[in-house]
């Protein structure tokens, strides 16, 4: 009797539903899915969720615009796990499959995800703490709720995802370590470190490490900025420097957080021109600088702050086995089933087509470690 061999659609609503298990990031930003076929390089625009803020109710009512904002995201991503299988492992019932190979390979995708998330770091300008320093107490924790509460956050949906090592000092805290831990998927239960001060607190082991420019390692950096611009000029007493500022790279003036969002040129004696986020609120001449500094990025933030945006890849051409599962949620997977002639091979190919962007910067926080 023929073998009952696995299809492409009984893998890929599989593979799906171990992908969502093994997400943590992603399962704590906004997602927009939409079932459009897309290809890796389009840019799409994706509709902002609207974030509201409860006001004291004085005499008259304070109107907030709903809006329908929009944003651009480039799918310039595709997390993809090719493995070669052979007749029997396809002739295995689903679970079997899943524990040999589907596991594995929805972890690595989850895990490529959630580093491109940990990523968007760079373009947040809000941040508490000191690089260098890892976050070790409740005050880490307050100064950052700080930071999202000057900047009028939500209080509902507010996270923070913390390294490992600001995780092995945190936990340890009474106020944390009897803290309820929940979590809507086997990845988010795990990572769970409780919630406190408004925050439901997760580890990520793919927290990045920003790498400051030399720039920011000068002395007596004074800075310059017009209302309304992006653009801050930076004056260092060692004049005779050329050092860079890097994209990502933080800073304050003035009172006002800032990021820079391209590599700066080089300094001429001193001066620099950087490109920043946000604008600037009030002109100020010749204030002091403080920089943020090499750290490990740790974020606080509101579910809205950051976006995952995910869309259907069209199968390919040719007459591959091919099969798109998508969920509710918001993400889709691709599986596709070939054989290569050359080397007598049957390939299995699981792979997803999305892109990452912040939405809302000011929704979130670096917590510097």
């Amino acid at each position: 009797m023929a073998n009952n061999f696995l299809t492409t659609q009984e893998i890929a609503r599989q593979a799906l539903l171990r992908l969502h298990s093994n997400f943590v990031m992603a399962g704590l930003v906004y997602t927009d899915y939409a079932n459009e076929f897309k290809q890796k390089g389009d840019t799409i625009q994706v509709k902002k969720p609207a974030t509201f803020i409860a006001d004291d109710f004085g005499e008259t009512i304070n109107l907030q615009d709903v809006g329908e904002s929009n944003v651009l995201v480039k799918l310039d991503k595709i997390a993809d796990v090719s493995v070669e299988v052979s007749s029997k492992e396809l002739s295995l019932n689903i679970d079997d499959f899943s524990s040999q190979i589907l596991d594995g390979a929805t972890l690595a995708i989850a895990e490529k995800v959630d580093q491109d998330l940990c990523g968007l770091y760079s373009e947040i300008p809000y941040y508490s703490g000191l690089g260098g320093t890892t976050p070790s107490s409740l005050s880490d924790i307050s100064n950052a709720m700080l930071v999202m509460n000057k900047n009028r956050v939500p209080m509902a949906n507010r996270c923070a995802v913390w390294d490992p090592y600001a995780q092995a000092k945190l936990v340890t805290m009474d106020s944390l370590a009897n803290a309820n831990k929940s979590g809507s998927t086997d990845a988010l239960r795990e990572a769970s470190m409780g919630r406190v001060m408004g925050f439901d607190n997760y580890m990520d082991q793919n927290i990045k490490t920003h790498v400051a420019g030399a720039y920011t390692s000068l002395t007596d950096v004074t800075g310059t900025g017009t209302a309304g611009n992006s653009t801050v000029t930076l004056t260092s007493a060692a004049g005779a420097s050329t050092a860079q500022l890097k994209k990502g790279d933080i800073f304050t003036a003035n009172g006002q957080q800032f990021v820079v969002i391209a590599d700066s040129a080089a300094a001429v004696a001193g001066v620099v021109s950087v490109n920043v986020y946000p604008a600037v609120k009030d002109t100020f001449s010749a204030q002091a600088v403080s920089f943020g500094k090499s750290h490990v990025a740790s974020l606080g933030f509101h579910k809205n702050a950051l976006a995952l945006v995910s869309r259907p890849m069209e199968p390919p051409m040719g007459g591959a086995n091919s099969y798109v599962a998508t969920s509710p949620s918001g993400l889709s997977l691709r599986v596709t089933m070939g054989y290569n002639m050359s080397t007598k091979q049957n390939i299995i190919s699981i792979d997803m087509l999305y892109g990452v962007k912040s939405i809302y910067p000011e929704l979130a926080c670096r917590i510097l470690g």
